[in-house]
């Protein structure tokens, strides 16, 4: 009976190993069988509508909403997100909702804030933006006003703003240099535009802006930029290799304000820390559209990346294989020292 166990648990064993073996094989030999597989938008959609069934409770969005509208200036892309999620489900909002409405909107539209936002986009919260319809233009103004501002500065003999200047650069004159990258000219533009809108609003993570700073760096022949003359010469002070990286990232980044919309985008870029967060979350964005804000806010960064990838067959059968012929393994080694211990005291009776 002994030997017809061991006998199992070796044939055991010597399936598990194959069969890992046999699944490491087909990842090395095939791409398409990455552990780790990209979800399609309807997957997306459809597991992100799983999490908020769980998850956005009547009580969790008015704990959400609470702490929204306890915050100074209010972010009323998030509020109005969160309300929708609510008006779906047939919950009704908080009578604070409609009182902190009629404020902001009163007090902004009395003072002079509106007029200021729409002059200077850097004066602009969400509430003014929002409130005040301001003019969130995703167009090459932007690029050529930051060409125009560091020419001025260097003439006049003022520091360079490096990540104004080279986002500009991307925007006009690199366009060509980096399309290989896979993006278009139109999702270059908006990135740029939405990176740089966002940082004047403060919305540009510290990650980020170092990652882009140290990009563009590189990226940059800077010691030619006094011999431009036009836009024609900017192709020439890039280094398209050392500035694919960063392009990838900013196309990304359009890709998200085409999908999303400029204010839901903005609201949006915090989350972004590096590359890997441009591309999955602009991934979501074209999956699920302005919904990504609310399913931002219910679900948290973590959890909506996460909806994103999927573990693929290929490495559940070797994770299944792994854990098949460990316990296989346990099991013999447990089956040999039950034997040995038995001898063990038999000798010490005898």
């Amino acid at each position: 009976m002994k030997r017809l166990t061991r006998a199992i648990l070796l044939l055991l064993l010597a399936g598990s190993l194959l069969m890992t073996l046999q699944s490491g094989v087909q990842i090395a030999r095939n791409p398409a069988l990455a552990p780790i597989i990209a979800r399609s938008a309807a997957e997306i959609e459809a597991a992100t509508d799983r999490m908020m069934a769980q998850e956005a409770t009547p009580e969790r969005l008015d704990a959400l909403i609470a702490a929204r509208l306890a915050q100074s200036p209010r972010n009323w892309v998030a509020l109005e997100a969160l309300a929708e999620v609510a008006a779906s489900q047939g919950h009704p909002l908080p009578p604070a909702y409609a009182a902190a409405w009629d404020e902001d909107s009163g007090l902004i539209a009395l003072s002079g804030d509106c007029l200021s936002c729409i002059w200077d986009i850097a004066t602009c919260t969400f509430s003014t933006a929002l409130i005040c319809k301001a003019p969130i233009l995703l167009t090459p103004a932007e690029d050529l006003r930051g060409l125009a501002k560091a020419g001025a500065d260097y003439s006049m003999g003022q520091p360079i703003d490096q990540l104004d200047l080279g986002l500009s650069i991307v925007g006009l004159g690199a366009t060509a240099a980096i399309l290989a990258t896979g993006g278009t000219s139109a999702t270059v533009k908006a990135g740029t535009a939405t990176i740089r809108l966002a940082r004047g609003m403060g919305r540009l993570s510290p990650t980020l802006t170092a990652r882009m700073t140290a990009g563009l760096a590189d990226g940059i022949r800077w010691a030619d930029l006094p011999r431009v003359r036009g836009a024609d010469d900017l192709a020439g002070l890039v280094r398209a290799d050392a500035l694919r990286p960063l392009a990838d990232t900013v196309s990304d980044l359009g890709r998200m304000a085409v999908a999303t919309g400029p204010m839901p985008a903005l609201h949006l870029l915090p989350l972004v820390d590096d590359a890997t967060d441009a591309r999955r979350l602009a991934h979501v964005a074209e999956a699920l559209g302005p919904k990504t804000v609310s399913r931002a806010e219910v679900l948290g960064k973590s959890r909506l990346l996460r909806a994103t990838v999927r573990v693929g067959d290929t490495a559940l059968a070797l994770i299944a294989g792994l854990v098949g012929a460990l316990l296989s393994l346990g099991l013999m080694v447990a089956g040999l020292v039950q034997s040995v211990m038995l001898r063990l005291l038999r000798r010490a009776v005898t």
